[in-house]
């Protein structure tokens, strides 16, 4: 796949880390105000069809303008300088306390950061720590009124259904607090980071992604993050319809990580795969001493299943193994010699 980072400039990848206490608070609605009203309504005359109509008009779901004023003051844009050069690309705030996801393709290399908000205003920000095994990236700026700060809501990704409706707000071509939409047109796609590492589930969409859309939200019909916007399917470096964003469930874990300042790890299988010539996916080598070796598994045999549960090709099994954690056993169904068995896999660990 020639998937490309959607920031401004391309950098080259190098790890940054820091630390800083914390953790990731997910955003509410407003509940509302503590007013109790009272609405006395005179008998119907035609059969409760206003009643009705009324009450499935209270229920709609919100608008596209209406989400967009709701969430994009919680979308920021990032102008990142590195030695000579200047990126652009986007982000967004998850707690009160300043701290902001971003993609780590966005920040690398990062001499001096700044951040603007959608009033216009701007802030320096600071590292808090990168990951580019799963090209997400958190940094915080302090000394800002709470006022600015509009933390959005992580939703649940395993959720997410192909044909959904989604929306993008970023700042593509430092064209800051632009909306796009579109569907969800696929899942359970696999990327590959800026590091080398596969990136499994994530999210394909049409909604329009660019130069600087890196880092910024993509949004479900409630307003709730489902993903970040990071990579771009093109031979034109331009939007083309296919756009691919890193699962919300991967940025929670991996975000309060960054935040509480530990080590993120990632689940290891110990494999390199491709997908099988009658379904399955192939084992085309084992890593010595991997979680894989260690269980058994060799060369040439050919994964049918992962806790029961049917593996179609190598991006179902990377979506598969990246769902989980390290130290997770898993029951392993394969094929070898024409004969089926199932063996237990302990998942090792990576790090960052």
């Amino acid at each position: 796949m020639n998937a490309k980072p959607a920031a401004a400039i391309f950098l080259s990848v190098a790890a940054l880390a820091g630390g800083a206490g914390g953790a990731v608070v997910a955003a509410s609605k407003d509940a509302g105000s503590s007013t109790t009203t009272v609405t006395t309504t005179a008998p119907s005359t035609d059969g409760g069809q206003a009643a009705v109509a009324a009450s499935t008009a209270a229920s709609a779901s919100p608008t596209v303008g209406e989400i967009y004023k709701s969430v994009s003051p919680g979308v920021v844009e990032l102008v990142v300088n590195s030695g000579q050069s200047e990126a652009e690309g986007s982000g967004f705030v998850v707690n009160t306390k300043g701290d902001i996801v971003t993609n780590a393709h966005v920040i690398d290399g990062a001499s001096k950061i700044t951040v603007t908000f959608g009033d216009g205003s701007k802030a320096k920000a600071s590292v808090v720590g990168s990951d580019t095994t799963t090209d997400l990236a958190v940094v915080h700026v302090s000394g800002v009124s709470a006022s600015k700060l509009h933390p959005l809501t992580l939703a649940d990704s395993n959720d997410v259904s192909v044909g959904d409706a989604v929306l993008a707000i970023g700042s593509p071509y430092g064209l800051s607090e632009t909306l796009t939409n579109g569907i969800v047109s696929a899942l359970d796609r696999t990327i590959t980071s800026p590091s080398g590492a596969t990136i499994g589930g994530a999210i394909q969409t049409d909604a329009a992604i660019n130069h600087g859309n890196s880092g910024g939200p993509l949004l479900n019909s409630d307003g709730q993050v489902i993903g970040v916007n990071a990579q771009i399917e093109s031979d034109s470096n331009g939007n083309t319809g296919v756009g691919f964003a890193i699962p919300s469930n991967t940025v929670r874990t991996v975000a309060a990580a960054l935040i509480a300042g530990q080590t993120v790890e990632h689940p290891q299988l110990g494999v390199q795969i491709e997908d099988g010539n009658n379904g399955g996916v192939q084992v085309a080598a084992v890593s010595a001493g991997g979680a894989a070796a260690k269980a058994g598994l060799k060369a040439g045999d050919t994964i049918t299943a992962i806790d029961g549960q049917a593996v179609s090709g190598s991006d179902a099994l990377a979506s598969l193994i990246s769902s989980r954690q390290p130290g997770d056993q898993l029951k392993v169904t394969y094929t070898r010699d024409g004969s089926s068995h199932t063996l237990t896999v302990k998942l090792g660990a990576t790090k960052n």
